[in-house]
């Protein structure tokens, strides 16, 4: 291996485990230590991931102002990362801002670097059911099930939704 390229692996494999370490206490509860562990491990090597991450663990505290800044910095740091984008969506809705989560929900679906796609379907069907659209929102709910039929969430909201139209 080029010793040029050695230090920034050993600093990513440094990151890497202290990732995994903030998952396993963010999995655990332990908010406060899972997000000093994602901060350490975005100052030895920045990635999309762990920012997001660092977001998903300020959501867990209601910190959705500090949760969309992070996923701002994920967005930064790799563009085509889908899971920022989707998770903006969400927390916006969270804060009763349906109509701003629509186009980042949007961004979510068409970002190349995503393996959940049924997230963004299903909180664009939130964000359109709270604004009561419930036709639009139905149609959203059914793309999220068309991808992931076992989504119960989805299967729900759908449920949801036809009673508020019939």
């Amino acid at each position: 291996m080029d010793g040029e390229h050695s230090p920034r692996k050993a600093l990513l494999d440094r990151a890497l485990r202290l990732f995994q370490q903030a998952y396993e206490h963010q999995m655990s509860g332990e908010l406060d230590d899972a997000a000093a562990l994602y901060r350490a491990s975005i100052g030895l090597f920045p990635t999309a991931e762990a920012h997001t991450f660092l977001a998903w663990t300020y959501s867990y505290k209601g910190r959705f102002n500090d949760a969309i800044e992070e996923c701002q910095k994920a967005i930064e740091v790799d563009p085509e990362f889908g899971n920022p984008y989707n998770d903006i969506g969400a927390y916006l809705i969270e804060q009763g801002k349906h109509d701003e989560a629509i186009p980042w929900l949007e961004r979510a679906l068409g970002a190349s670097r995503y393996e959940s796609y049924h997230f963004p379907w299903f909180n664009l069907g939130r964000a359109y059911a709270a604004m009561d659209c419930y036709t639009r929102a139905l149609e959203c709910f059914r793309e999220s099930l068309a991808i992931a039929p076992e989504y119960a969430p989805a299967g729900e909201a759908m449920r949801s939704a036809r009673l508020k139209i019939h």
